[in-house]
C-alpha cells in the first residue's frame, strides 16, 4: 500500500469527518484539485480505504471504510513501518476483538443510564 502524503490522509479525514462525499466537495474542504482527488479515490477504494456508494453507479460518491478510519487514526505511523497494511489488519483485529470480550461479558453501552430500557 503506497499512499501520497498528505493528500491520501487529507481525503481520508474529510471523508471522516464530513462523511459520504464527492470528489468536489472533497478537493474543496482538502485544498487539492478536484483532478487530483478524483484520480486518488479509486485507489483508496482499491487499497479498501474508502467505498463507492449509489445511488447511481457512476454518482462518484465515495465513503470511508473502517480500515479508512484505522489508517487516519494510525496515519502518525505510516512512515515509520514497512507494513501499513498489516498495522490496519492489527488494529481492526484489536479492535474487534475488545468488540467480541465486551459482548461476551454482557456489558452494554446504556446512553440514557436508564436500565428499564435494557430488559
Amino acid at each position: 500500500m503506497r499512499l501520497r502524503q498528505p493528500t491520501d490522509f487529507l481525503i481520508l479525514e474529510a471523508l471522516h469527518t464530513y462523511g459520504r462525499n464527492v470528489a468536489t466537495n472533497l478537493a474543496k474542504v482538502t485544498g487539492k484539485s478536484r483532478k487530483n482527488v478524483n484520480n486518488r479515490l479509486p485507489v483508496l477504494a482499491d487499497y479498501g480505504l474508502a467505498r463507492k456508494v449509489g445511488p447511481a453507479k457512476q454518482s462518484g460518491l465515495y465513503e470511508i471504510t473502517e480500515e479508512g478510519r484505522a489508517a487516519v487514526d494510525l496515519r502518525t505511523q505510516y512512515d515509520e513501518t514497512d507494513d501499513f497494511e498489516a498495522l490496519i489488519e492489527q488494529r481492526l483485529e484489536n479492535t474487534t476483538s475488545d468488540s467480541t470480550t465486551v459482548a461476551a461479558r454482557g456489558e452494554v453501552d446504556d446512553e440514557d443510564g436508564d436500565d428499564a430500557d435494557l430488559f
